[in-house]
């Protein structure tokens, strides 16, 4: 595991060379083909060292890490164009990396708070440096103090728990912990970081204001920092987890319903799929609750498979700004006379989004749906709703952009070029293709 960090580690003076934009990309690619011959998908602790080790759900996670980096590359070619400050940009990507990569193999409880809280830093620097508007600060400070209010009971209950079992190794912490505050305190912050419906508030600000390489890290990888965390820590909880679970299912599926019909009525495109992200994580987290293994396997896969498809919705949205210069559904219309072979990709990530068949999604769902299902049969109402009205905002972005008729005042464009349409496919085929093996990610336990 150290040699990996050691690559990201010495990609720094990269980072710092002027014509190196593309090198960074290519590199970040190696690093993922690197990474994914040379662990295997297993269920338990691999190539473990003093602190750092991987499972198939850090293996997971660490390979979505680098993909959706490379690919937040590709899709800021415009900061290397403009040269808007294009080394500093690659410079906190590589260090948002870096948290990210450490967070997920770390093996003690204390280096993975650590490493989750730092990643903070470089997405607050992202959104508040290359961000659109200037409301963009308003967006960091929600951002950090949402972030910041759940982290210190966070580190507190670390700190306890430490004190009576003296261990904080995730392979030997065995030890159940019945009590509530601690319970509060540990899973809030993961609560906060997925987000949960009504600690969601930060994440529609954040993502429109963000520039699209913000968006897509903090959609495709930072939201499963909260399931991931949940996923470690849900095990020590099992005795009071049993009790009062219920409360934060219920909230959370009721709570990505409320949110789906929110959906409906955005007329920001951008806020509309970050709106879509928080139902889905809706799901995932329901899922977690269950504390069972299709819930824990189909939160996985969610995870994956929303991580792939709302990154790629922002690439799309992106794309519409960088030649209409807005995000508004009302000036974004008719693209499909302008752009017909953008439509398609439209229409498969939007029908990713709504999980229809071959998609990642697909799968993720059935998992969901079934082990809520065989938690509760009443789950079944809102899971019902919960899908239709996945399927009508899905539908609703792809009918409203591509439809109708063009914006009176739009004089030129500039067409899409083979760089983006490569993005959207690397976006779209591990999305679809991974369903065909699909067995590998029903081995985590």
């Amino acid at each position: 595991m150290m040699k990996f960090f050691m690559m990201i580690l010495f990609m720094i003076p990269l980072s710092f060379y002027k014509k190196n934009f593309w090198i960074n990309q290519y590199m970040y690619m190696m690093m993922f083909f690197l990474f994914l011959f040379n662990y295997s998908y297993n269920y338990l602790y691999t190539n473990i060292s003093y602190f750092l080790g991987c499972d198939l759900l850090s293996y997971c996670m660490i390979l979505l890490s680098l993909w959706i980096c490379s690919l937040m590359i590709m899709a800021s070619e415009s900061i290397n164009y403009k040269n808007y400050y294009s080394n500093l940009f690659m410079l906190v990507l590589l260090f948002l990396l870096m948290f990210l990569y450490l967070t997920f193999s770390s093996m003690n409880l204390f280096m993975f708070y650590l490493f989750f809280e730092a990643s903070l830093i470089p997405t607050l620097i992202l959104i508040v440096g290359w961000g659109y508007q200037p409301e963009r600060l308003q967006a960091g400070i929600y951002l950090l103090f949402y972030t910041l209010l759940v982290s210190l009971p966070m580190m507190i209950a670390i700190f306890f728990y430490y004190e009576k079992f003296l261990n904080l190794d995730f392979y030997f912490m065995t030890h159940l912990v019945s009590n509530l505050y601690m319970y509060m305190c540990m899973n809030l912050a993961f609560f906060v970081k997925m987000p949960m419906y009504l600690v969601h508030l930060w994440l529609p600000k954040a993502h429109v204001e963000a520039p699209v390489s913000g968006s897509m890290i903090l959609a495709g990888v930072l939201l499963k920092l909260g399931g991931y965390g949940l996923m470690r820590l849900m095990f020590i909880f099992l005795e009071i987890g049993v009790k009062i679970n219920l409360i934060f299912l219920t909230i959370s599926l009721y709570g990505g319903l409320l949110v789906s019909l929110i959906c409906i009525r955005q007329i920001d495109i951008k806020s509309l799929i970050a709106y879509s992200s928080v139902a889905h994580m809706g799901l995932v987290l329901s899922g977690i609750m269950t504390i069972s293994y299709w819930g824990m396997c189909g939160a996985l896969v969610m995870m994956l498979a929303h991580g792939l498809c709302s990154s790629g919705l922002f690439c799309l949205s992106n794309l519409n700004y960088e030649r209409i210069m807005s995000r508004s559904l009302y000036l974004n219309k008719g693209l499909i006379n302008l752009m017909p072979s953008l439509s398609l990709w439209w229409f498969l990530l939007s029908s990713s989004n709504m999980a229809a068949p071959p998609s990642f999604n697909l799968l993720g769902e059935i998992m969901l749906i079934n082990s809520l299902v065989s938690w509760d049969s009443l789950c079944m109402l809102m899971l019902m709703f919960l899908s239709f009205f996945s399927a009508v905002y899905s539908l609703y972005l792809y009918s409203y952009t591509q439809h109708g008729k063009l914006y009176s005042s739009f004089y030129s464009m500039i067409m899409i070029s083979i760089r983006e349409y490569l993005l959207l496919i690397l976006h779209w085929l591990p999305l679809n293709l991974l369903i065909l093996k699909s067995e590998y990610f029903c081995l985590w336990v």
